[in-house]
């Protein structure tokens, strides 16, 4: 005869058969268990169901089920920005160093609603210098100039979305 497993609804513990990856308890766990331990991906298959949660920067998922097969085509045209100002944007950041953001997230320009800023334009710099904070999934990151000089210009304005790679202040070397 086959053991049941004994489980404790009341302590969190439930058999596995019952905690599918839709389930949202199971999703919260596996989100703190992923700020926990800094993974920045986790991939759930039940059967013909899935669940990819990732943190930091979001790359296009794709999820196809036991008979479907999606595919990304590629656009027809490209998008081409004109050329003048684009070069007047490069002429503007010449010289100057980019601190840009390292994910995708909400930029704070502050520690905390009530402080000041930890930089504004005119302070010195350096490598370890936290010159923001960047909120993504709950998790706030201390973001670091990681190069000298002095703050030119902030680029981004506190509580506003950021993505990967945007420039969010300009350094004076």
């Amino acid at each position: 005869m086959k053991e049941k497993k004994k489980t404790n609804p009341a302590a969190g513990n439930t058999p596995a058969k019952s905690r599918g990856p839709m389930d949202p308890g199971l999703l919260q766990e596996l989100v703190k268990l992923m700020a926990a331990n800094d993974l920045n991906t986790v991939d759930l298959r039940d059967g013909d169901r899935r669940v990819v949660l990732k943190r930091g920067a979001v790359a296009p998922v794709m999820v196809a089920g036991p008979a479907q097969s999606m595919q990304m085509a590629a656009p027809a045209t490209a998008f081409a920005a004109p050329a003048t100002p684009a070069k007047k944007a490069e002429d503007d950041t010449a010289g100057f160093k980019e601190i840009k953001s390292p994910m995708v997230g909400t930029f704070y320009s502050k520690p905390s609603p009530d402080s000041k800023p930890f930089v504004q334009v005119g302070s010195n710099v350096n490598e370890d210098t936290d010159v923001c904070v960047i909120e993504a999934m709950k998790v706030f990151n201390n973001i670091k100039a990681e190069c000298r000089g002095t703050i030119a210009k902030v680029c981004i304005q506190d509580g506003q979305p950021v993505e990967y790679g945007m420039v969010l202040f300009l350094v004076k070397p």
